[in-house]
């Protein structure tokens, strides 16, 4: 199937499930279970969020990860210092990135923001050199608008 055809049915699916619930810490679990399963060539899919001047990790699906990350390192600190997403062909060849899984060799990470305010960032991983492409980017920030928009970001852990 082509990426945008299985795009747009990972939208529908993420429209459908947080139209239906606002709780963050649900929909970032279901947001990280549907493109952990729908998306190919795909070690890892998950969340961290901005807590304590740092990341987090949060709901996600792969093998164990990395649980505080400090701004401005790896991909999903320099991410949100930068506050732009960050699509990398080879995370060996990223200054400062952090191998939480061995086998990961590209990444994209897209920040969520809100009103300026960091938030969190959705980070996905895979074992292929140059998985991730500005389409990955287009529908990733859009799916990202979804989550900001449809859930309540007043969370309290």
């Amino acid at each position: 199937m082509k990426k945008d055809k299985v795009y747009k049915n990972i939208l529908l699916q993420v429209k459908g499930l947080i139209s239906a619930e606002n709780n963050l810490i649900a929909n970032l679990a279901n947001l990280s279970a549907v493109l952990y399963n729908n998306l190919d060539q795909v070690n890892w899919a998950g969340f961290y969020l901005w807590q304590e001047e740092q990341l987090i990790l949060g709901p996600f699906q792969g093998k164990s990860a990395c649980v505080r990350i400090e701004k401005g390192k790896g991909v999903c600190g320099t991410s949100i210092e930068k506050k732009e997403t960050l699509v990398v062909e080879d995370v060996h060849q990223f200054s400062g990135h952090i191998a939480c899984d061995a086998a990961s060799n590209s990444e994209i990470v897209v920040p969520i923001i809100i009103n300026d305010k960091v938030k969190g960032v959705l980070d996905i991983d895979s074992p292929i050199k140059n998985r991730f492409d500005r389409l990955d980017q287009k529908y990733l920030e859009k799916i990202v608008e979804i989550l900001i928009e449809g859930s309540n970001w007043s969370y309290s852990l």
